[in-house]
């Protein structure tokens, strides 16, 4: 026998069984966006590796560590996105999008990142990722963490935290750079083997260690809010007011700068002690001068990402009660006389209920067995269909859930019966013959 071929390391099966969270944060996404009027957009999975070299910046671990990149044969350098934000930027300048100015947007997908395997951290994995264009004050970076404090609202859950800070201009970010440089210059003898080489390269990735040994040394460094200047201190002062005055509760992180160079004032991230050393949930800010930098015209941005493994991870440990498509009508059909008239009637009750679940018992299998699949699907009510059903015209009507009788029904009256039971409502309530 042939040898069972395994899945790569670092990616996973989504199974029917774990689908309904994947499901549900889905469907509370879309809702949210359009409450909030973002439009959907899909971009591809593969791009010009320079893309995120010339966004995401030579000295993250991403771009020294993590892409899955390649050659293709015809000598292309692509890589798997490993986040979505730069290529959402190409597709607007390509596209023509800015032309208007403004411009909000989401989308949701995988990405692609080689990193070492670990509960909640995979080698692809999917994000939600909201993006805005166009729009220079503070405003538009209050409304973007009110939009993912109500999705996770909406999602029911609990225990994660905001964290907040500004990086300010680059002018003033080049100001605290050379403070940054001077302070781990001192203290080079300590330094890991990672931090030696950004010192040279670009001293805030430091910042980003996740180095427990190099905690100490990063907790004495320079606050990046000293070297501020005027304008920056403003949009941030101005942005908490905002998220007071929506109740949002934050806390200050001076040492927080995200692991992209693109970004500029703003930034933010949504923890939680509840994912062990994974505990960010949802992170961004605001990238000024990436639109410029891919080539297109001087275009303010913001926008972040949500790990969607993370929040199914974060729904499962709530004991989140989620709802699954679980078939609400399964056709029992007894002997072969039964098989073509139960197809037809699963059909017209679709017809006449677009949005009724209905499973028909396929492979044959005894009256029993086939009510224990009935049961075992989690199904509302079960159809019987025998041969003398079809005989007299009827169907048999049996509750799964609930104590009640079982009925005969009228093949012809079986859709508004059974919409009737189920409280459905938008079909057109007729068995169409």
């Amino acid at each position: 026998m042939s040898k069972i071929i395994e899945p790569l390391r670092g990616v996973h099966d989504v199974l029917p069984a774990q689908i309904a969270a994947w499901q549900h944060l889905e469907r509370i996404t879309r809702e949210v966006f359009a409450g909030y009027g973002y439009e959907e957009f899909r971009v591809p999975v593969i791009e010009q590796t320079q893309l995120f070299k010339r966004s995401i910046g030579d000295f993250t671990d991403i771009v020294e560590k993590e892409m899955f990149s390649f050659i293709d044969q015809g000598g292309d350098h692509i890589t798997l996105r490993p986040e979505a934000t730069a290529g959402i930027v190409r597709a607007v300048i390509s596209n023509g999008l800015l032309r208007e100015g403004r411009l909000r947007v989401w989308c949701m997908g995988p990405m692609f990142r080689r990193e070492r395997p670990q509960a909640g951290r995979y080698r692809q994995f999917h994000q939600i990722d909201a993006e805005a264009f166009g729009f220079e004050g503070p405003d538009v970076d209050a409304e973007m963490i009110l939009l993912s404090a109500r999705l996770l609202r909406r999602l029911g859950l609990r225990d994660v935290k905001l964290l907040v800070n500004s990086l300010g201009t680059p002018a003033s970010r080049a100001i605290y750079r050379e403070k940054l440089t001077e302070y781990f210059t001192a203290h080079a003898g300590s330094l890991d083997a990672d931090s030696q080489r950004r010192l040279t390269g670009n001293p805030l990735r430091i910042l980003d260690s996740k180095n427990p040994d190099m905690q100490k040394i990063i907790a004495g460094a320079p606050l990046l809010v000293d070297s501020l200047d005027l304008e920056s201190r403003q949009h941030f002062e101005s942005l908490c007011a905002q998220l007071r005055n929506a109740g949002i509760e934050y806390h200050l992180e001076p040492h927080l700068v995200r692991g992209l160079d693109y970004y500029t004032r703003t930034v933010f991230e949504w923890t939680t002690d509840a994912l062990g050393s994974q505990s960010t949930v949802c992170a961004g800010g605001r990238y000024d001068g990436l639109v410029a930098q891919l080539g297109g015209s001087d275009t303010p941005g913001v926008g972040w990402a949500m790990g969607q493994e993370r929040i199914v991870m974060l729904l499962q440990k709530q004991d989140s009660a989620l709802p699954a498509d679980k078939p609400q009508v399964y056709l029992v059909l007894v002997g072969e006389h039964a098989e073509l008239p139960g197809f037809k009637l699963a059909e017209q009750l679709r017809d006449a209920w677009p949005a009724l679940r209905v499973q028909v018992n396929l492979g044959e299998g005894s009256f029993k067995a086939q009510f224990k699949r009935a049961d075992k699907s989690g199904a509302e009510f079960a159809l019987v269909l025998g041969g003398d059903e079809v005989a007299r015209g009827v169907v048999a009507v049996k509750a799964l859930r609930r104590e009640a009788a079982q009925e005969d029904c009228p093949l012809e009256q079986i859709s508004e019966r059974i919409g009737i039971l189920l409280g459905l409502k938008g079909g057109s309530g007729s068995s169409h013959g």
